[in-house]
């Protein structure tokens, strides 16, 4: 199997119910589908499709135990991606510091060239 793609990364957990069954793994460790259908409004077989695309993203793994299937987040992949986020929103903050700094120096020359406000 090839290293997931960072879009299958971010399109798994961009669906609300993704992260619901996502949350719900790391909160209570390793799950079957049907036990995890009873954390969410949704059938076991939409569970497990869920399941399926976090598995290619390489957020969960699965494993057999006896006739069950067990699911388990991939803490290291999970890790990646709360990096990468955080790196996303440093990088945004830089900027909105920038826009401000323009905004605030336009509005400063702006108000060297206006006249004095009238008298009340």
């Amino acid at each position: 199997m090839t290293q997931p793609s960072d879009d299958e990364l971010w399109s798994a957990i961009g669906d609300p119910s993704r992260r619901r069954v996502l949350d719900l793994l790391v909160r209570d460790g390793d799950a079957t589908a049907s036990r995890l259908a009873d954390g969410v409004p949704f059938s076991r077989q939409a569970v497990y499709k869920h399941l399926v695309v976090l598995e290619q993203a390489g957020l969960v793994s699965r494993r057999k135990v006896g006739r069950e299937v067990l699911f388990r987040v991939s803490s290291a992949r999970l890790q990646e991606a709360s990096s990468a986020m955080a790196q996303v929103a440093h990088e945004w903050d830089e900027r909105l510091v920038r826009i401000k700094r323009i905004a605030e120096a336009l509005h400063t020359d702006g108000d060297a060239g206006a006249p004095p406000p009238p008298d009340a």
